[in-house]
């Protein structure tokens, strides 16, 4: 589906993230969490896209704006996302927002600067 038939359709602002096992994939879990408490976006279900269930595909498809947040420069969201055929989305990788992989606290200042970030993606 082209980025005009997403506008066309008016659907929220989705937002996918990484929930990996490093710190960096907590990390962009709670920014989307927060973005979704926030209202800057809704955060919507990874595993619903990578295991192509129906109603999950139908709401991203007609979706305004779709945002990926990855923890690492694996890009596992992104690879996701694209795999399922949706190829215009936003992108935030974590780790070029000043955080390193193994080396990164959880708390509500990282929270925050990644949400924010997210969140200026989608505006």
């Amino acid at each position: 589906m082209s980025a005009n038939e997403k506008v066309c359709h008016g659907g929220p602002k989705l937002v996918f993230a990484c929930s990996g096992a490093a710190d960096v994939g907590a990390l962009a879990d709670q920014a989307a969490r927060k973005m979704n408490r926030d209202g800057t976006g809704s955060m919507f279900c990874m595993g619903g896209i990578g295991g192509r269930v129906e109603p999950i595909m139908k709401k991203t498809e007609t979706a305004e704006k779709i945002l990926a947040i990855d923890g690492c420069p694996l890009n596992c969201v992104k690879a996701t996302l694209e795999s399922a055929g949706f190829d215009e989305f936003e992108h935030l990788l974590v780790t070029e927002q000043g955080f390193e992989k193994g080396k990164t606290q959880i708390n509500d200042a990282t929270i925050a600067k990644v949400a924010e970030a997210g969140a200026t993606l989608l505006a």
